[in-house]
């Protein structure tokens, strides 16, 4: 899972330097203009979207924790409910099962030294209390952080090395951005998924 994850998400202080300026006897010399800041590093958010879906619950077996989703073009949807889906025995069929998923990739290129090579996954998870209607939410966020190994800016492309060592060579969006980055620096790249499940009973007629 980790490694499908990995591949999905491969697919980025101001100095003012101060001068002493002459001095003749009749006027003073203007002070030299600072130099200007320079551009901010490469980063911003490559895709994010939200997605929701209804779907009714058309079989259930308590026993085996086998349940049959029927959605609303009747195309149907077989799974078994983990173990830490709590309160399954208060699903019903007929029941409606409300799914959002949200899914964002975020990038931001830090000079060597504020950052390093590595990968972080951390998530949370809120389950329904004893009694309700069974629901989940949780959210996952991966952050890899890799180092640019080769720019290739006649053909628009940095080669990323990743924490394990493996070298990615990836098309860049925006080939001006390579004129910003030089080898060594690092990327940092942010995966988060989030996803909502909560199980309405039907309204009565």
């Amino acid at each position: 899972m980790r490694t499908r994850r990995n591949k999905t998400i491969w697919a980025a202080a101001v100095c003012i330097a101060l001068g002493i300026g002459g001095c003749s006897a009749s006027k003073e010399a203007p002070p030299p203009a600072a130099p200007a800041a320079p551009a901010p590093l490469p980063g911003g958010v490559v895709d994010a979207g939200l997605v929701t879906a209804t779907a009714t619950v058309k079989a259930i077996d308590q026993k085996t924790r086998h349940v049959t989703l029927q959605r609303a073009d009747g195309s149907l949807i077989k799974f078994r409910a983990d173990d830490k889906v709590r309160n399954l025995a208060q699903v019903k069929v007929g029941d409606v099962v409300a799914v959002s998923y949200y899914e964002s990739l975020a990038y931001q290129v830090k000079k060597p030294g504020t950052a390093a090579p590595g990968a972080v996954v951390a998530g949370d998870v809120e389950r329904a209390k004893l009694g309700e209607k069974p629901g989940a939410a949780g959210a996952v966020t991966t952050t890899i952080t890799a180092t640019i190994a080769a720019i290739d800016k006649a053909a628009g492309t940095v080669t990323l090395k990743g924490p394990d060592g493996d070298l990615n060579t990836i098309k860049v969006r925006n080939p001006s951005n390579l004129d910003r980055v030089t080898v060594g620096d690092l990327v940092e790249i942010t995966y988060t998924e989030a996803v909502a499940v909560s199980v309405d009973s039907p309204a009565k007629k």
